[in-house]
């Protein structure tokens, strides 16, 4: 770790610790440090960008109300780093729902049928076995052990590199590299039967 990392990791604590024995400003502090951060985080996950603001800054509302909580066992950053994860991942879970419950008019429906881009496309089949497909892969990351699941999802869906992988875990980049590969192996046991 070099200093400035470390320099950095030390005004965090004092800032947490200031948070939880009263002084609201420096969240503010902890806030102006990471939103930027936090927004290109959200908007990996959230397309829109104003909503992922709102997104967000819930994530940092949530942080806070949970900072009471935070004993310092990982760096600031990668806490906040795992709550924003989540909040966008539910915000995504929620708008589904939304959506799904959304009905459709009519007309709508037979422009949306024939529309250009929509010719050519897979046969029922296919988007079924797609779907399918789709729905193991996620089923598999969610049935790995945490630390797999951290991984891989930070990996291949949100494309860090696994240096940076290693500083949100706070490990060794051997231990992410090993943690990768095992949670592959573990996805590709289940695609196999579906693929041949």
């Amino acid at each position: 770790m070099n200093v400035k990392s470390g320099a950095g990791q030390q005004l965090d604590k004092d800032l947490v610790l200031r948070v939880q024995q009263g002084d609201k400003s420096a969240y503010d502090l902890l806030v102006l440090k990471y939103q930027y951060k936090i927004i290109q985080l959200v908007n990996r996950y959230v397309k829109d960008p104003s909503e992922a603001q709102d997104v967000a800054q819930e994530a940092f509302i949530k942080a806070y109300r949970a900072l009471g909580n935070f004993r310092g066992e990982s760096a600031f950053y990668t806490w906040l780093y795992r709550i924003a994860i989540n909040t966008a991942k539910n915000y995504l879970v929620a708008r589904a729902r939304r959506a799904s419950d959304y009905e459709i008019d009519i007309e709508d429906a037979e422009q949306v049928l024939n529309a250009p881009e929509l010719k050519g496309m897979e046969t029922p089949e296919q988007l079924l076995l797609n779907d399918e497909i789709i729905e193991t892969i996620k089923t598999a990351i969610e049935k790995l052990p945490e630390e797999m699941r951290i991984a891989i999802t930070l990996r291949e869906f949100e494309g860090m590199s696994y240096e940076e992988i290693a500083e949100a875990m706070d490990c060794p980049v051997g231990t992410v590299r090993s943690r990768i590969f095992r949670a592959r192996e573990a996805i590709d046991s289940k695609l196999t039967p579906l693929l041949e």
